[in-house]
């Protein structure tokens, strides 16, 4: 089968969706199937048309930003010539795009699926609210014509505005997930190289420097935790400087972060690369996930963490909670709660459970060969229906 899937940002932007697609993308073309992405040229020195690991990359020029949106006008073009060379149709929200394609593939009779990754929040301001309003508009046409849609758990199917409202449609599928291989020499140098004064514990955190991701929470538990072991250590791993829309929360966050970084009780990484992240996992004690809002519905890297032992500590969020309570590896806190999350860490900590889990049961639920597996037999559901 020829895939289409669509989002506005694809790799080398580094987010959970942008993850999930890619995963997804290389799963089906080892499954034997033709994969393009549709998405936005949002850096003017990406090339327009590239094929990366089998995957048809095309990106469509950006006239302007909105907020975290695109301005694409030549996209309307683009798109009805790929759909209808394709056979199927996998379109990623929540953007502003997804109406149009989702409208074509009802008319064309192309199966056409939504994955819904999580609600949209915009930053303040007039023009945000504006984007909001917008993507909320199209979000809901793009979901009255589509097949089906895709959501990680039935727990935030449950909870969310927006899914709660296409109830019928809903298909629960778990994210793909996998990190590559790596040799025990390579998860001790990447301890020498970050942890050069033997700190422990390890506490980790994988994201982007987003207020909705709770990394205040996380700053105002450390104290409590550095009383009862002084030599703590957080490791972030992720984008942290010139994220859109987040200065402010960095501005506002740096103070407490130097005074932790000057005592070592703090260390930014940066960017992992996959590898990077494979290693970085195994090195830690905890992984943390201190999400305050829906724009989080699961955390990807909890179960990237899992997988190589790592018990986890997240918000009592739907969706974002399921998989320590799924895997019974961890715990969770009330959201925005910095001394519950500081006492669940403490209480890891002190009655340690890292590596007391079947790492390869998770590897084979998740992998993205078997998530592809189950988009084929979603795809074959709807054209059943067709008939």
């Amino acid at each position: 089968m020829k895939f289409l899937i669509e989002l506005t940002y694809y790799r080398p932007h580094t987010s959970g969706l942008t993850i999930y697609a890619e995963r997804l993308a290389r799963a089906l073309v080892q499954r034997g199937h033709l994969v393009t992405i549709l998405t936005s040229q949002y850096d003017h020195q990406l090339l327009p048309n590239e094929i990366i690991e089998g995957v048809n990359i095309v990106r469509v020029p950006v006239l302007m930003r909105i907020s975290k949106g695109v301005v694409m006008p030549s996209f309307g073009i683009v798109a009805q010539k790929l759909v209808r060379e394709h056979d199927v149709l996998s379109l990623h929200l929540p953007q502003l795009d997804a109406a149009g394609l989702a409208f074509r593939g009802r008319i064309f009779k192309k199966p056409t699926i939504i994955t819904y990754h999580c609600d949209l929040r915009m930053p303040p301001g007039a023009i945000s609210w504006a984007a909001n309003q917008s993507v909320h508009v199209m979000n809901n046409l793009a979901a009255f014509f589509t097949h089906r849609i895709v959501a990680y758990t039935q727990d935030y199917a449950d909870h969310s505005p927006y899914l709660k409202k296409f109830a019928n449609k809903i298909q629960i599928i778990p994210p793909p997930v996998e990190l590559p291989i790596v040799s025990k020499k390579q998860i001790l140098n990447f301890n020498e190289i970050n942890n050069s004064d033997n700190r422990r514990p390890i506490i980790g955190i994988a994201a982007r420097f987003a207020s909705e991701k709770g990394i205040d929470v996380l700053l105002q538990s450390l104290d409590l935790i550095i009383q009862r072991y002084p030599k703590t250590q957080v490791w972030f791993a992720g984008p942290y400087q010139n994220i859109l829309g987040e200065e402010k929360y960095l501005q506002r966050l740096s103070p407490l972060i130097d005074k932790y970084v000057s005592e070592g009780h703090w260390k930014f990484l940066g960017l992992l690369n996959p590898a990077q992240m494979a290693a970085f996992y195994p090195n830690l004690d905890i992984l943390v996930l201190p999400s305050l809002n829906s724009t989080e519905s699961f955390g990807l890297v909890q179960i990237e963490a899992m997988m190589n032992g790592i018990p986890v500590v997240a918000s009592d969020l739907p969706g974002v909670r399921q998989p320590v309570i799924i895997h019974r590896f961890g715990k969770i806190f009330p959201v925005g709660d910095s001394a519950a999350l500081a006492n669940a860490m403490v209480d890891l900590l002190d009655h340690p459970i890292k590596g007391r889990i079947n790492s390869q049961e998770i590897k084979k639920y998740y992998s993205p060969d078997s998530i592809a597996a189950e988009y084929e037999n979603l795809v074959s559901d709807i054209r059943s229906s067709f008939s």
